[in-house]
């Protein structure tokens, strides 16, 4: 029995776009081969998710995964859910925004929207030109980024207090990661929490666990499940890649 796994954002989709119908007829022959099934697994939380592949279209992937498998479906039935505030502890998780909010304050940036911080139930998400950006604006600030490595500094300044903070207070609690993700921002969770989390729902049920994914370079999202021993992995640049992959690999 196999299981494809895929993320969403710039695999299953265009980039915060809606998916696409020849995705759509993919995945219905996919549905149809025997003892393949097909999930997704994303950071972004059930609300993106469903905006992105549609509400009519979930009965099409027996996992769904938001939030790197924070919050866990198979099929329709809710089968996992954790929290960062409950896993870290108000007072720290406040000192965590506090750090973060300074640092995004430092940040040049070609344009800056609203929605700089936007708390997810497993992650915080954060956007140094703010979530309200436009879809030109939000094109914008990822060449920018590309060029001035906005994210790569601004994760390079929030780990380097977060540690301080850590020490400075003598604690033992959880260590965060950081993860870049789509075109404009970047995920902060607790160790272990990126997209292999979700394996552990899936792990021992199958053969064989195939990833696609696309920002599966370090830093990148996608990094650690794609480079998983458990998973054979499949690295894609757009959702067009992942039906040409599929059709010459499973169809």
């Amino acid at each position: 029995m196999k299981l494809i796994l895929f993320d969403v954002d710039g695999t299953l989709t265009p980039a915060r776009k809606v998916i696409e119908s020849d995705m759509l007829e993919c995945l219905n022959k996919l549905n149809k081969i025997s003892n393949l099934h097909i999930g997704f697994v994303g950071g972004s939380d059930l609300k993106k998710q469903i905006e992105q592949l549609q509400d009519k279209n979930f009965h099409l992937f027996k996992w769904r995964f938001s939030e790197n498998g924070l919050l866990g479906f198979n099929n329709n039935e809710c089968i996992h859910k954790r929290s960062f505030v409950e896993e870290l502890g108000e007072k720290h998780f406040n000192e965590l925004i506090n750090i973060c909010l300074f640092v995004l304050s430092s940040l040049v940036c070609p344009v800056k929207r609203g929605t700089f911080i936007e708390y997810r139930n497993g992650m915080i998400n954060v956007s140094p030109v703010g979530r309200a950006c436009n879809q030109e604006e939000r094109e914008q600030f990822e060449k920018y980024d590309t060029e001035h490595k906005v994210r790569e500094r601004m994760i390079r300044l929030i780990r380097e207090k977060w540690e301080k903070y850590i020490v400075d207070n003598k604690l033992d609690i959880i260590n965060l990661q950081y993860s870049i993700g789509g075109q404009i921002s970047v995920d902060i969770f607790p160790n272990g929490w990126d997209k292999t989390y979700c394996l552990q729902f899936v792990e021992n049920i199958y053969d064989e666990i195939h990833f696609f994914g696309d920002k599966t370079d370090k830093g990148g999202n996608d990094y650690e499940i794609y480079n998983d021993s458990r998973i054979v992995g499949h690295h894609v640049d757009c959702y067009q890649d992942t039906i040409k992959i599929l059709n010459e690999e499973f169809m």
